[in-house]
C-alpha cells in the first residue's frame, strides 16, 4: 500500500489545516493568492473525499480489512488510548457534501465576499477542517475539539460582512452554541467517569457492562450529550436561533451552515445507533421516543415557518428546520429501510438547501434595484407598437395593455427563474426530482411500520411538502410573475456557476437514484448493526516502525 493511499483518511483533516495555516502566514495582503489557494485546497478536498468514498463502496464488507483502509491512527497508539479515524460509508457520505457544499461557496464567494474581510479565507478551511475532523472522528473528546473548530470559524464567517444584524444574530448564535459546548463537555465527563473511556466503539462495547447502579448516571451523560447535538441539529424548541442567524450570514457562509446544521443531526446518528442499538440490554433504543416526537415536532415548526416567512432569506432556514425534524424524526424509529431512505434525503436537502441559500442574495439583490423606469435600456427588441389602433385579435397582453409578442426574457431572469423552479421542487419534494425521491422511500417504509407515530410521521411528511410548495410558490409568483419595471439583473459567472453545479449534482443523483438507494441502505444496514464497527475499530492495531518506513518509501 502506498503512503497515499496509507493516510488517505486524515489527508481531509490535515489538507485545510494546513491551508489555512499558510494563509495566515501570508498575512492580511496577497487576497488573490489566498483565494486560489482557497479554491484549490477545497477542490482537493473534495477530491480526496470522493476517493475515499469510492473506496469504501468497492471495498464493501472489506472495507476495514487493510491498514489505513478504514480505520486510522493518527499517533499510531493502540485502541482506545490514541486518536482514531474511521471512514466509513456514512463519513464518507458526509465528507463529500461537506466538499460539494465548500466547493460551491468558494466559487460563488470570488465575485465580492472574499473581499469583504481579511480573514475569510482563513476561517473557511478551518470550517471545513472541523467538518471533516467531526465526520471522521472515532473518539468523543476529538468530535468536542473539532465541534469547537467548526464552531469558533462559524463565530466569524457569521459576522463576515459586519452590520448589526448579523452581530445581532451572531450574539444569539454565539451565545447558544457555548451553552450546547458546555453541556457537551460535561455530558463527554459524565461518560468518561462511568465507562473509562472516550473512543466511541469501545464506549458502545462497554454499555451492557455498566453496573445497574451506574445505569441513571450513564443516561443522564447520554441526555446531556443528546441536548447539545439537537440544538446544534435545531430540534424544537432549541432552533430559535437559526433563521435570523442563516439570514444575516453572508450568501457563502449561508451555503456551509446548511451543512453546519447536519453535523449534529450526523452524531444523533452515528451514537445511537452505536451506543442504544436493541442488543443494548436496559438500555437499548434509550431516547428514541424523544428523538421521533422531537424531530415531527420540529419538521411541523419548520413547515409552518416557511409558510408564514415573507422573506426568501428567512424561509431557506426553516427549510433546513424542517429537514432536520425530517431526519431526527426518521433516525428515532430504528428501521434500517427508513434510515436508508432518511440518508437519501440527507443528500438531496443538503444539496438544495445550499444552492438556495445562494440563490436567495441574487434574488434580494434583483429586487433591490432602483431606476427610472424612462431610462431603462435593457437591450431587449422593442414591442410592437400599434399607435391609438387595437391590437389584433388574440395578441398576448400584459397588466398595463402593453403586447407580450416579442418581448424576450434576460438570460440573467430565465437563469434566476429556473434555479430557483429546481430549488423549489426538491424543498418541496415534487417529483421528479430528489427530494420526491426520498419522500417516497421513506413514505414506503412508514407504511410498513405502522404505529401511531409513523402514521404521523406520514401525513407530516405529505403536509410539509404541501406547505413548502405553497410557502415558496408565494415567493415566485414576488420575485417573477408581479408586475415590476426593473431592468435584469447582472449575475457574474462566479455566482451562477456553484449554484449550476448543486443543482447538476441533484439532478445527477435522481437520474442515479437507483445506486445511491443502494448505498444509503447499505449504509443505513451497516449503522443498524453497529458489532461490525466495533470489531474494526478495536482490532486497530498500531503499525510497527519498519513497517511504516517500508510504507513511506
Amino acid at each position: 500500500m502506498t503512503a497515499l493511499a496509507q493516510h488517505a483518511v486524515v489527508a481531509p483533516v490535515l489538507l485545510p489545516l494546513a491551508s489555512a495555516a499558510l494563509m495566515l502566514l501570508m498575512g492580511e495582503g496577497r487576497r488573490g493568492w489566498k483565494a486560489l489557494l482557497n479554491l484549490v485546497s477545497t477542490a482537493a478536498g473534495l477530491a480526496l473525499a470522493v476517493a475515499l468514498l469510492l473506496r469504501v463502496q468497492a471495498e464493501g464488507p472489506a472495507a476495514f480489512s487493510a491498514p489505513g483502509s478504514g480505520v486510522y491512527l493518527p499517533g499510531n497508539w493502540p485502541v482506545p488510548y490514541g486518536i482514531v479515524l474511521v471512514a466509513d460509508r456514512l463519513s464518507a457520505l458526509m465528507a463529500v457534501l461537506t466538499g460539494c457544499a465548500g466547493l460551491a461557496a468558494v466559487l460563488y464567494s470570488l465575485a465580492r465576499w472574499q473581499h469583504a474581510g481579511v480573514y475569510f479565507h482563513a476561517l473557511f478551511q478551518l470550517q471545513l477542517m472541523g467538518l471533516y475532523g467531526a465526520f471522521l472522528t472515532g473518539d468523543l473528546f476529538n468530535l468536542f475539539v473539532f465541534f469547537e473548530v467548526l464552531l469558533a470559524a462559524s463565530y466569524g464567517l457569521l459576522l463576515h460582512g459586519g452590520g448589526l444584524p448579523r452581530v445581532r444574530a451572531g450574539l444569539h448564535y454565539i451565545a447558544i452554541n457555548l451553552v450546547a459546548s458546555l453541556l457537551f463537555l460535561i455530558g463527554v465527563a459524565v461518560l468518561y467517569g462511568v465507562t473509562g473511556t472516550l473512543n466511541m466503539a469501545d464506549i458502545a462495547a462497554k454499555l451492557p457492562l455498566v453496573p445497574a447502579s451506574d445505569r441513571g448516571l450513564l443516561h443522564a451523560g447520554a441526555a446531556l450529550l443528546g441536548i447539545a447535538f439537537l440544538a446544534k441539529a435545531a430540534l424544537w424548541p432549541l432552533n430559535f436561533w437559526l433563521p435570523p442567524a442563516y439570514a444575516a450570514a453572508s450568501a457563502p457562509a449561508a451555503a456551509v451552515f446548511a451543512v453546519l446544521t447536519k453535523v449534529g443531526v450526523y452524531a444523533v446518528l452515528r451514537l445511537w445507533t452505536l451506543c442504544f442499538p436493541a442488543g443494548a440490554g436496559p438500555s437499548a433504543g434509550f431516547g428514541g421516543s424523544v428523538l421521533v416526537w422531537g424531530g415531527l415536532a420540529t419538521l411541523a415548526f419548520g413547515a409552518i415557518g416557511m409558510l408564514a416567512s415573507q422573506r426568501l432569506a428567512r424561509l431557506a432556514g426553516y427549510s433546513v428546520i424542517a429537514s432536520s425534524g425530517t431526519l431526527i424524526a426518521a433516525i428515532g424509529f430504528d428501521d434500517p429501510q427508513l434510515t436508508g431512505g432518511a440518508l437519501y434525503y440527507l443528500a438531496s436537502s443538503t444539496l438544495a438547501g445550499c444552492a438556495l441559500f445562494l440563490l436567495v442574495e441574487l434574488l434580494e439583490r434583483a429586487r433591490e434595484v432602483e431606476h427610472e423606469p424612462a431610462a431603462i435600456d435593457d437591450g431587449r427588441p422593442a414591442l410592437p407598437d400599434f399607435g391609438d389602433a387595437d391590437p389584433p385579435a388574440g395578441t398576448n397582453l400584459d397588466d398595463d395593455e402593453v403586447a407580450l409578442t416579442g418581448r424576450a426574457i434576460p438570460a440573467a431572469l430565465a437563469f434566476l427563474g429556473l434555479a430557483f423552479m429546481l430549488c423549489a421542487m426538491l424543498v418541496a419534494g415534487l417529483p421528479p426530482l430528489t427530494g420526491f425521491v426520498a419522500k417516497l422511500a421513506m413514505l414506503m417504509a412508514l407504511l410498513d411500520l405502522r404505529s401511531p407515530a409513523a402514521w404521523t410521521l406520514f401525513a407530516l411528511l405529505i403536509a410539509s411538502g404541501l406547505l413548502s410548495a405553497m410557502a415558496l410558490m408565494r415567493v415566485g409568483i414576488r420575485h417573477f410573475w408581479s408586475p415590476q419595471d426593473r431592468p435584469p439583473p447582472r449575475l457574474r459567472v462566479a455566482e451562477t456557476l456553484p449554484i449550476a453545479a448543486l443543482l447538476m449534482a441533484s439532478l445527477a443523483l435522481v437520474i442515479q437514484a437507483e445506486p445511491a438507494l443502494s448505498y444509503t441502505r447499505a449504509t443505513a444496514e451497516a449503522l443498524h448493526q453497529p458489532a461490525r464497527y466495533i470489531d474494526a475499530v478495536m482490532a486497530a492495531r498500531p503499525v510497527a516502525r519498519a513497517a511504516a518506513r517500508e510504507a513511506a518509501r
